[in-house]
């Protein structure tokens, strides 16, 4: 099996980006625990940052903290979104830049260019449609001219649903033609929270939806065609007999993420496209009332830069405790977990799906540890490293792919079974 290897030109198979950041501190604790998964059973890395000092204490905390003194030896490279030709220094060194410099509509673009430019796969963990879906505007046919693989969502948004699809497609004896996901964040005595990293994703990006509307029609698609029965769509507010609580549509990249990883399976495979649906469950009346309210005021305040500014000063106040400057402690994320539940109906062997309503049911389920802080780390790095072990089973040419496009042809979903993101068949034909 091909890998892909390093050379003194190019001595690092990783590079953290933005290791010293909230998000990017545990995805350096995750690529020092794979160090054994890397190709030839060894992992060279190195972690970069605008702040050397900030970088080398990040460093010395986790060496303290993993007890691996081996951590304070790590090599730090100084580069900074703002000055390209740091970017270009620091791409030139590495085969892959796990990118955790976010928000990704502010920072994300000149990572990508210097990616590109100089010859690194980028993969990042942004929740953002209007930047994923902008870079595979801008810089697709740039990056397959140089082969490199710019994959977008390597973390909870969204290869958890991404994947999910794609493993109740592989489970489903016949054609799968629709799926409804159900997601639930089970918290412990401790309660649990976000940064306000992902808190400002969603401020800005809400704030500026008309800029994905306008991305969406320079690309010219077509609709995909909805095999099968079409899948109804649910109110805003519903009891779900699914997870047995309120629910209400998931607003993350999920489904943008799933539609075009459906696009490319049918466009360049001929795959059948699956209609998806997503949501997130709330809880209980208090919960729908807390969110109701919440939301008004989401909306209300992202139409001025006044009200966003408050939002951005204040996530703890304005979000009730979902969002915070702080971010999780260490007992809120132990205590936290995940449950995505996928409800699928197709029509088995033998069956035409124009013909009648489905006669097939499956459910799936994608299960793992606190999303946002501990499965993303696990699942961007298992990503890059299937892409130094199996880079010969993605796509033939470079590009920008999501998840799925990318990964579907990998052992990416048994790599994360053996770390704690489990993929399994809960109910079949």
């Amino acid at each position: 099996m091909a890998t892909l290897t390093t050379s003194s030109k190019r001595p690092y198979h990783i590079i953290v980006f933005g290791a010293s950041g909230f998000t990017g501190q545990f995805v350096m604790e995750e690529v020092s625990r794979m160090c054994n998964e890397g190709p030839g059973g060894t992992l060279q890395w190195a972690v970069a940052g605008r702040n050397r000092d900030r970088l080398e204490k990040t460093l010395v905390q986790a060496a303290d903290a993993l007890r691996k003194p081996e951590l304070k030896c790590v090599e730090v490279i100084v580069a900074d979104v703002a000055e390209p030709e740091s970017l270009a220094i620091m791409c030139k060194q590495g085969i892959i830049v796990l990118n955790c410099v976010g928000p990704y509509r502010f920072y994300g673009e000149p990572v990508v260019k210097a990616c590109i430019e100089n010859g690194a796969h980028c993969i990042d963990i942004c929740g953002e449609p209007q930047f994923l879906e902008g870079i595979q505007l801008k810089y697709h046919s740039n990056a397959q001219e140089k082969g490199v693989y710019i994959i977008g969502s390597c973390g909870f948004d969204s290869i958890p649903a991404d994947m999910g699809i794609l493993y109740t497609q592989d489970q489903f004896r016949g054609t799968l033609t629709a799926v409804e996901s159900f997601l639930t964040i089970n918290t412990g005595p401790e309660g649990g929270c976000g940064h306000d990293a992902t808190w400002q994703s969603a401020i800005f990006g809400f704030a500026d939806s008309a800029s994905l509307r306008r991305i969406r029609r320079k690309f010219g698609h077509k609709p995909l065609p909805a095999v099968g029965a079409r899948i109804k769509k649910r109110g805003a507010l519903f009891f779900s007999k699914e997870i047995e609580q309120y629910a209400i549509p998931f607003m993350g990249s999920d489904p943008s993420v799933v539609r075009r990883t459906q696009r490319y399976m049918h466009e360049e495979h001929k795959h059948s496209p699956v209609q998806y649906m997503a949501y997130v469950g709330i809880g209980g009346l208090f919960s729908v009332l807390k969110t109701l309210f919440a939301g008004v005021v989401f909306w209300f305040m992202v139409k001025f830069s006044l009200g966003r500014g408050l939002l951005t000063e204040f996530p703890e106040f304005f979000s009730f405790g979902l969002f915070s400057k702080t971010g999780p402690t260490r007992k809120q994320m132990d205590g936290t977990s995940f449950s995505l539940r996928f409800m699928g109906e197709g029509y088995t062997s033998g069956h035409d799906p124009s013909q009648g309503k489905p006669n097939a049911k499956i459910s799936t389920e994608v299960t793992g540890p606190e999303p946002g802080y501990i499965a993303t780390p696990v699942t961007m790095v298992q990503a890059a490293i299937t892409l130094l072990n199996e880079h010969h089973c993605l796509p033939n040419k470079g590009g920008v792919y999501t998840p799925g496009s990318a990964f579907a042809r990998t052992t990416l979903i048994d790599r994360l079974n053996k770390h704690g993101v489990q993929f399994s068949l809960k109910n079949g034909q």
